[in-house]
């Protein structure tokens, strides 16, 4: 890898595609996302990895992408809010979020989604309590997370008890 003072190229794959990212090494993996391959679904909310609005899917784990230097992702699978979505339809849980109220202003949804597709994917049937907790490293700061919470029962088709 070259001095931090210069751009590397960093070899990925992105959404399914490979991806060449010309960066400096301690890059923010969320800025490269963002103002080099035009993904802005992977929103800014803190900065500090503590709102997970800019999370994304790093081989598999759910990371915060302010926290990732780009040089981390060199041979890397990474997927972001654009690549949940199949081809011809939005992932059950996109479409509980538009179905059920689960997105308010949009800076914490796609995050929110990623947690809860992360928590999907390991738990298909999760409790109320599974939920809770799978959304916990998720921030909202213009909602209850009624809607939120319900989208995400729904999403795998739950009935809502007591949000």
């Amino acid at each position: 890898m070259k001095p931090s003072n210069q751009k590397a190229k960093v070899h990925c794959t992105v959404n399914g595609e490979p991806a060449i990212l010309s960066a400096y090494p301690m890059e923010r993996l969320l800025d490269v996302l963002r103002q080099q391959l035009h993904l802005t679904g992977t929103k800014e909310g803190c900065g500090e990895g503590e709102c997970g609005a800019c999370s994304v899917f790093i081989n598999g784990q759910i990371v915060n992408s302010c926290l990732v230097p780009v040089a981390q992702v060199e041979g890397a699978s990474i997927k972001t809010i654009e690549g949940i979505a199949g081809a011809d339809q939005l992932h059950a849980v996109q479409q509980a979020f538009i179905d059920y109220g689960g997105a308010q202003c949009g800076i914490c949804t796609p995050g929110m989604v990623m947690a809860a597709v992360d928590l999907l994917e390991r738990n298909p049937n999760p409790s109320e309590t599974d939920i809770r907790t799978g959304l916990a490293g998720n921030l909202c700061r213009c909602t209850g997370y009624v809607k939120i919470f319900e989208s995400v029962v729904r999403a795998c088709g739950k009935q809502v008890v007591d949000a």
